[in-house]
């Protein structure tokens, strides 16, 4: 196999990345077919996976355009796979040249690989970091050169906290970053949940368990307290598909079955 240029060395082409097939899901291009085969097994257990990871990357898109008009231009990502297919910095800085980014995910290869295509983009970095452990965040020399924390930054949570076991207390993960914000800030989550999913999915969520990244399913008011005090933006914390579509008629008959919430809150 070439080895593109997006694919450092080290990074193993012979075995399946969860990053890649995540890409592979919401049709990015930064996957091999090793990572195909594999998000078409998963696919066969948990048909509905697909839809829930595109339905997510939407809401990405929508919240941080939201976020730019509203006046933001700082963003915080924690979780955030290979940024790639309309990513945070993507879409924030082709309305805002200017936007900064710092994306943090825990998985070396997503590390690795975003750090090849943020290759000459000055105001976007990435980190190897875990969202529960806020501290190591925080105090990262190359987030505190990034972005300033005397300003409004947007903390964005997507897709991410459902892998956080309560051993790790989430909940006080994320108010250690509210914490850390200025006045004016918010905070963005979206969320798995058992909440309307039929039986079949949730036995297949059981697969998970077998993995290092366990999902944890939330019902939708275990998920709106992770917003503690601050403000939702309508409207509220809905599922995916319900939250500012920019066509309604695209919401479909059943918003449900993206299997998550998502919402948007902001720092008074």
């Amino acid at each position: 196999m070439t080895r593109p240029s997006w694919a450092p060395e080290g990074i193993d082409l012979d075995r399946p990345s969860a990053s890649r097939v995540y890409d592979y899901f919401v049709g990015g291009m930064h996957n091999f077919e090793i990572d195909r085969t594999l998000a078409r097994q998963i696919e066969a257990f948990t048909p509905n996976v697909a839809e829930t990871m595109r339905a997510n990357r939407d809401l990405l898109r929508r919240c941080v355009r939201f976020l730019v008009d509203a006046g933001i231009d700082q963003f915080l990502d924690l979780g955030s796979g290979i940024p790639t297919v309309g990513n945070v910095h993507e879409v924030a800085q082709a309305r805002n040249p200017q936007a900064r980014v710092i994306y943090a995910d825990i998985d070396p290869v997503a590390v690795a690989h975003s750090r090849a295509i943020l290759d000459g983009n000055p105001n976007a970095m990435v980190v190897q970091a875990d969202v529960a452990a806020p501290e190591a965040i925080l105090s990262d020399p190359q987030v505190r050169e990034l972005l300033d924390f005397e300003r409004p930054i947007a903390v964005l949570l997507l897709g991410v906290l459902h892998f956080v076991p309560e051993a790790a207390d989430p909940g006080k993960c994320v108010a250690r970053l509210q914490e850390a914000v200025a006045p004016g800030s918010y905070l963005a989550i979206t969320h798995a949940t058992a909440d309307g999913q039929p039986a079949e999915v949730l036995e297949a969520q059981k697969l998970s368990g077998r993995t290092s990244t366990e999902i944890v399913l939330r019902g939708r008011d275990e998920i709106a307290a992770y917003f503690h005090d601050w403000a939702l933006v309508e409207p509220g914390l809905v599922h995916l598909p319900l939250w500012r579509p920019e066509n309604p008629g695209d919401v479909g008959e059943h918003p449900e079955s993206s299997g998550a919430y998502g919402g948007l809150a902001r720092k008074g």
